[in-house]
């Protein structure tokens, strides 16, 4: 998820889940005997682990950048020949497609995302990510600091264990490896060069995403469940110079300062206070040296809300602020780019429901937990969801639950979460969680 929160209302999920993961009540409650289908699961998860876990380590550490994704692709394309997909590459770009009929029956698909990040990873873990390329014309590091490996093993073990299910259930799976998650763009990329004409179109379909909670915890919503995500690029243009000299030039660093501080009023001045919205500036790129004023200035961030009438009214007042701040400085107008990204993401009620009760019973209620909530994050999956596919997105948490209990006491270390340099998901047992979740959630939409 671009910028990725990821999670829906994590203080409260996190907290009910962290609770259950400590022990309180854990097992004070009996639950129900999970059916025949769920309780083969495990067994077949613990039999396959060492290779699930051997393929995160190599995603984990050799991630690519979006629609950069060729090793990535071909290793996962690879393992589904090899489990007994027909396998489709290259749709829309570098995305894989995996199909395994089984019958008739209901269609459904399941996605992971397979990008990486352009940043260094810190976590100094012995299978860290040390790649680099090129990004936007400069040398970049590369890591999986958003959790897409964790995703890639969760869906190979899923489609692993449906196989060796395959007596159990009827109908079509449709795997799918999505590129470019991170940059919003990827899913839409699949559907133009024909995900739905030249393959099946699905019945129901399944995301998961990692979050900072507990490992072995499960969370989902019902309904709008993550934000529009909208990306902004802004030259602003002076005239460059020397620093000593500045009444001589229009310095498009000022501006650009004034921008990032003015454009928040939008936020907090001209948004209902009501209404979720925020805009992130997350790159600034302008000068070579302390005594050359440039002449121009690059700045790059993203405009996030969930209803539509927010949406542009916050596109509408970072353009109209732009303008400003390079009037007032009597400089040119800005080159004002406002690329539309990923919809707000809505999980299918009747999806939903039917898919958490069986993850109740076979996982264990205390461990799956419904916010009400949605994410501030924001996830192209929706894509899929507005080409008619109704779908549910859920999370699992990747952290040791000990981890989170100290970062929340007086002077505890901060937590690392998604796109953070120490992100460092705990791979085992959430691998295992994730396989485990997924595939329960698509026997429930297979009707078993």
């Amino acid at each position: 998820m671009p910028t990725h929160a990821h999670t829906f209302a994590l203080r409260s999920l996190a907290a009910a889940l962290l609770a259950f993961s400590l022990g309180a009540g854990a097992g004070a409650q009996t639950q129900p005997a999970a059916s025949p289908q769920a309780s083969a699961i495990p067994p077949l998860v613990d039999a396959m682990y060492p290779r699930l876990d051997a393929l995160y380590k190599d995603l984990h550490a050799h991630p690519e950048l979006a629609f950069k994704e060729t090793r990535t692709a071909a290793l996962l394309a690879a393992e589904m020949r090899a489990i007994g997909f027909e396998v489709t590459e290259k749709v829309g770009g570098t995305g894989v497609v995996a199909l395994y009929r089984n019958g008739p029956g209901p269609v459904v698909m399941v996605r992971t995302d397979m990008d990486g990040l352009p940043m260094e990873e810190k976590t100094g873990l012995p299978y860290a990510s040390q790649a680099r390329t090129d990004w936007g014309g400069r040398d970049s590091f590369v890591a999986h600091s958003c959790g897409h490996d964790i995703h890639m093993a969760s869906w190979l073990g899923t489609a692993r264990t449906l196989v060796a299910l395959k007596d159990q259930w009827k109908g079509t799976l449709m795997f799918i490896g999505q590129p470019a998650e991170e940059t919003v763009s990827g899913a839409k990329a699949m559907l133009a060069d024909g995900l739905f004409t030249r393959f099946p179109k699905p019945d129901a379909a399944f995301a998961l995403h990692t979050a900072p909670t507990p490992h072995g915890a499960i969370g989902y919503g019902i309904g709008i469940s993550s934000s529009n995500s909208d990306a902004l690029e802004i030259v602003f243009k002076g005239r460059g110079g020397h620093g000593s000299r500045p009444h001589t030039t229009i310095d498009p660093i000022v501006i650009a300062a004034r921008f990032v501080t003015d454009v928040q009023a939008v936020v907090s001045r001209e948004k209902d206070p009501a209404e979720f919205g925020v805009v992130t500036i997350g790159a600034i790129q302008g000068g070579t040296a302390g005594n050359i004023i440039p002449d121009t200035v690059t700045l790059r961030g993203t405009i996030r809300s969930y209803k539509p009438q927010v949406r542009e009214q916050l596109l509408a007042g970072v353009r109209r602020m732009a303008m400003a701040a390079a009037a007032t400085s009597g400089a040119p107008e800005p080159v004002v780019k406002l690329v539309p990204g990923g919809e707000a993401l809505v999980n299918d009620e009747a999806v939903v429901t039917r898919a958490a009760a069986a993850l109740k019973q076979a996982l264990g209620a205390a461990q799956v937990v419904q916010s009400t909530v949605p994410s501030t994050g924001s996830e192209d999956f929706s894509a899929f969801i507005n080409a008619g596919v109704p779908s549910m997105y859920f999370t699992i948490g990747v952290l040791d639950a000990r981890d989170i209990a100290a970062s929340a006491q007086p002077g505890g270390k901060p937590l690392a979460r998604n796109h953070s340099p120490f992100f460092a998901p705990v791979p085992e047992p959430s691998i295992k969680t994730g396989v485990h979740a997924m595939t329960v959630a698509v026997l429930s939409a297979l009707g078993r």
